[in-house]
């Protein structure tokens, strides 16, 4: 079903208004995120013409952005990554555990997105991998499958590395070793490494005068003035947090599909649009209980602003795997890991039964819809259909 209101809707009314207010302050990749997402599933983009096999129903489906920041078009994204994922799954509990930057390192990142998101995800991923093989606390090479996510629920800016791990791992003489049921590193030491870590390769960056500032940060470009700014977070404990574990390999997808490929806000979260201020749901982690639900009213200026500071710079991954489920040795580490733990490996050979499809079934019969005709973009059908007129869930008109 379509969302009431959709993140589309608010850039086609206030997208052109907005661009127009900051030209020359807006970057291509964020111009594009636009682009994409009010031309999505639109005219614009070509589309095809359904028909039911039964019935004859027919209806236009207009093609979908693809773009990884558009709320409509991570839905697919996230299920075909996700089958892909099952077969890494092993019969253990799965740890989430999520590392957090500090308000001052996040004004940098801001300005400075691809070398500072690289340097989150690699110093947290060398933190686990180092407090892990430590034979103090667990003494084995473990998996990590680690997502960036740069907002809060009200889309701040706000940047953490979200990861799912194994409760064990091998260790340096090919034996499985599992964590303790509730428990898997300690969270204290974790943060004083990640501290340690990530401020050590800050400075490096800003020796080597790869990082950049603006507006009020402009004087940290002065090495001095960069380390005054670092003090104080070098005393302050770096929060990293660990959540008890997930109830089997079921509950560990679950989370992910919810995770993986979200973006700043979903459709789902919008309340109200009246053409210049949207309402919108979002959680205040301040409160607790019902009370942690609040409501939100900004202007579409705003609004839009807030969206495209998540705008990652292009080709940046921000999912990706590390220690047993590295790409390079993933194979061979899980064929290892299931040996140990008793289990059969999950087959290379692809699935036999038949993949379902995603098309909705027909409205009127439920029956197959099957592609009869396809036009390109800025196009339209040969004819129009020739039974009932396409609902607003398949129809989205470009104006």
């Amino acid at each position: 079903m379509r969302a009431t209101i959709e993140v589309a809707d608010i850039f086609r009314s206030a997208g052109p208004a907005y661009r127009a207010a900051h030209a020359g302050h807006l970057s291509l990749d964020q111009l594009k995120v636009m682009s994409a997402i009010e031309t999505c599933r639109t005219a614009a983009l070509g589309g095809h013409v359904e028909a039911c096999s039964d019935c004859g129903h027919q209806r236009i489906a207009y093609n979908s952005c693809r773009n990884r920041h558009c709320p409509r078009c991570q839905g697919a994204a996230a299920r075909t990554w996700l089958e892909a994922q099952e077969a890494n799954l092993l019969p253990v509990g799965y740890f989430h555990v999520v590392f957090t930057l500090p308000a001052e390192i996040a004004d940098i990142a801001f300005h400075n997105k691809a070398l500072v998101y690289d340097l989150l995800f690699k110093a947290a991923s060398e933190t686990m991998l180092t407090i892990a093989a430590d034979p103090k606390h667990l003494g084995a090479r473990i998996g990590i499958t680690a997502v960036l996510h740069t907002w809060g629920s009200a889309m701040t800016h706000h940047p953490h590395i979200h990861m799912i791990v194994p409760g064990g791992g091998l260790t340096p003489d090919g034996r499985w070793i599992s964590s303790r049921p509730a428990f898997l590193l300690p969270v204290r030491v974790l943060g004083a490494l990640f501290r340690r870590l990530f401020l050590t390769r800050l400075l490096d960056l800003h020796n080597a005068g790869k990082l950049v500032f603006f507006g009020k940060l402009a004087g940290l470009s002065d090495r001095r003035a960069f380390q005054r700014h670092l003090a104080p977070v070098r005393k302050k404990r770096w929060v990293v947090y660990a959540k008890a574990p997930f109830a089997g390999p079921e509950a560990v997808l679950a989370y992910l599909s919810r995770y993986t490929h979200r973006v700043a806000i979903s459709n789902s979260r919008l309340l109200r649009f009246d053409g210049s201020e949207i309402t919108f749901r979002y959680k205040d982690y301040r409160r607790s209980g019902a009370n942690r639900q609040q409501v939100m009213t900004l202007v579409a200026d705003e609004f839009i602003r807030r969206f495209l500071l998540h705008t990652l710079p292009r080709g940046f991954h921000r999912i990706r795997h590390y220690g047993l489920l590295a790409s390079s040795a993933r194979k061979d580490c899980l064929a290892q890991a299931c040996d140990m733990l008793g289990v059969a490996p999950a087959s290379d050979e692809p699935p036999t039964a038949e993949t379902s499809d995603p098309r909705p079934p027909c409205p009127c019969c439920g029956g197959t819809m099957v592609i009869i005709e396809t036009f390109a973009a800025w196009c339209q059908p040969r004819a129009p259909p020739t039974t009932r007129p396409p609902t607003r869930e398949t129809v989205h008109d470009p104006a």
